[in-house]
């Protein structure tokens, strides 16, 4: 018997990247895996991915950054399949300003409100399926910026992902004796699709550094298909060699400042 057979599982970010990779691996473990992302065309090329190789897969377009979304989401999933056993909470992005001297309101708000904001509207929504069979797992992919913050991942996205990782400590300090399990993973650069829209996207020599979303996915289905009886709290990833970002930094710290300050 495969390990997730018969459980629900809502990945968010689920048309590429590490998303993609969850899913793909949670799908053949057994999971029917809600797929949940902006743009409906990958979510359904997934779908497909999913279902030809014999799983069971649904998507859902959503925009986690708008209001009710993220309960909406949960909402459906439960009524369309009846539970919710894993939620993969991977959907983020960054500004494009990075340096905190640079970033308007507008931009601090869209990435607090997708990186943060929905990971605890998405998370509450699905506690009562969870908390009713006290049995569920929730596992956040945050990121490295959340415990050394710079220019890379930049001031907002590094502050939303510190109160992501919070968050999950404190549902897996809170809830642990209901049968919740929350893990936070925190992975240094991943070569996922979320690098080309950096100030400077790294090169290709740069990207062969880096691991790959199917790395992090691999983590993701270790703390999922560990008994119930054990939680793993906390995963740091990072490339095993390093890499010379000075030039990155750079460009990233004058990204959105006004002509002619340093």
């Amino acid at each position: 018997m495969k390990q997730l057979e018969g459980q629900v599982a809502i990945v968010t970010g689920g048309g590429s990247g590490i998303g993609r990779e969850t899913a793909l691996m949670l799908a053949a473990e057994g999971a029917t895996v809600v797929i949940a992302g902006r743009r409906r065309v990958p979510l359904d090329a997934v779908v497909k991915e999913i279902e030809a190789a014999g799983g069971r897969a649904g998507a859902y377009a959503v925009d986690l950054e708008k209001g009710k979304a993220a309960a909406d989401l949960a909402r459906w999933t439960v009524e369309t399949y009846g539970r919710v056993d894993v939620l993969v909470n991977n959907a983020g992005h960054s500004s494009k300003a990075r340096n905190i001297r640079w970033v308007g309101q507008e931009e601090w708000d869209s990435v607090l409100a997708v990186n943060l904001t929905a990971v605890y509207a998405l998370t509450q929504a699905v506690l009562p399926s969870m908390i009713e069979r006290s049995a569920g797992t929730i596992v956040t992919v945050a990121s490295y910026a959340a415990i050394r913050s710079s220019h890379v991942g930049g001031a907002p996205y590094g502050a939303a992902k510190a109160g992501a990782r919070n968050l999950m400590n404190n549902i897996h300090n809170t809830l642990r004796d209901r049968g919740i399990r929350a893990t936070t993973i925190l992975p240094a650069e991943v070569d996922t699709p979320i690098l080309d829209h950096r100030p400077l996207p790294p090169d290709a020599a740069g990207r062969e550094t880096m691991m790959q979303a199917e790395d992090v996915a691999r983590a993701v289905l270790l703390c999922v298909t560990l008994p119930p009886r054990t939680v793993v709290e906390e995963i740091v990833m990072s490339p095993t060699r390093q890499r010379d970002m000075a030039k990155e930094l750079e460009v990233a710290a004058r990204m959105g400042a006004p002509d002619g300050v340093d």
